[in-house]
């Protein structure tokens, strides 16, 4: 080969790529899953008390209502995709102690599941529950085995996001529900005073407890740009999920996503 052909060979190999957002950016698709994987590193160890801070606590009413939503049945295998924490893990096993249910938390970042763990001593949870780090697009489980899947604050961050949601499919046993749980596009006179909130507000909130005003953006950014909710239950639909149904809170602040595998 001509040296002086290697900079267009690489410039075609670049067209090649698929881009994706990352926040308001554009990035190739092989790259978005470091960047989240720094990003969530980086605000690991004080993430819940973010939650807490930015949502006024809110996320924990949303979760504990979501999980209300989960048909329960003894011996009930769930799969919790981004469940990075555990807070939905937790919740799902304490509510259905009786019913003798297992749990895998599913994680794209070590640190996230490094810190559910540290939680999980610290909440004396030890049975039951196996932690596993991956991407959501390709999940390392076998077809039809679990009996529920859900992903709280994590759709919008996967890279393929029509992949990640055939492979939750994949994985359910047939008559096995998919909930997402995910901020959506709020409606309404309070949607300029979010807005405001959400771009300005939220950064320097991560920048003055974490140093981190740059994650705090993208998770702005990645609210704004996510598709609203009548187009991911279109997405829930295309994976092949019947039934597929949304439920707006907060004024559409956010949604909560549930379909059905035949």
């Amino acid at each position: 080969m001509n040296l002086w052909d290697v900079p267009s060979k690489l410039a075609s190999m670049d067209e090649q790529r698929k881009k994706t957002n990352f926040g308001f950016k554009e990035v190739f698709d092989d790259e978005k899953p470091s960047l989240i994987r720094d990003l969530f590193g980086r605000v690991a160890d004080r993430y819940d008390l973010m939650n807490d801070l930015m949502s006024f606590g809110l996320h924990r009413l949303w979760k504990r209502h979501f999980l209300t939503l989960i048909p329960k049945r003894p011996h009930m295998r769930l799969l919790d995709v981004a469940g990075g924490t555990g807070d939905i893990a937790f919740q799902f096993l304490t509510s259905m102690e009786d019913l003798d249910p297992s749990v895998v938390v599913y994680d794209l970042t070590p640190e996230m599941i490094q810190k559910g763990q540290e939680k999980a001593l610290d909440h004396n949870i030890l049975q039951g529950i196996d932690w596993v780090c991956g991407p959501a697009e390709n999940l390392p489980f076998d077809d039809h085995s679990f009996d529920a899947y859900t992903i709280s604050f994590g759709l919008r961050n996967v890279t393929d996001k029509a992949k990640t949601l055939s492979e939750a499919y994949r994985v359910l046993k047939p008559g096995s529900p998919f909930f997402c749980l995910e901020f959506s596009q709020i409606e309404g006179p309070l949607k300029p005073l979010y807005n405001f909130y959400a771009m300005s507000l939220i950064p320097l909130i991560g920048k003055v407890i974490l140093d981190q005003k740059d994650a705090y953006q993208y998770l702005s950014e990645s609210i704004a740009t996510f598709p609203k909710a009548d187009a991911v239950s279109a997405m829930i639909r295309e994976a092949g999920f019947c039934h597929v149904r949304h439920e707006g809170l907060c004024s559409g602040l956010v949604a909560i996503h549930q379909g059905w595998k035949e």
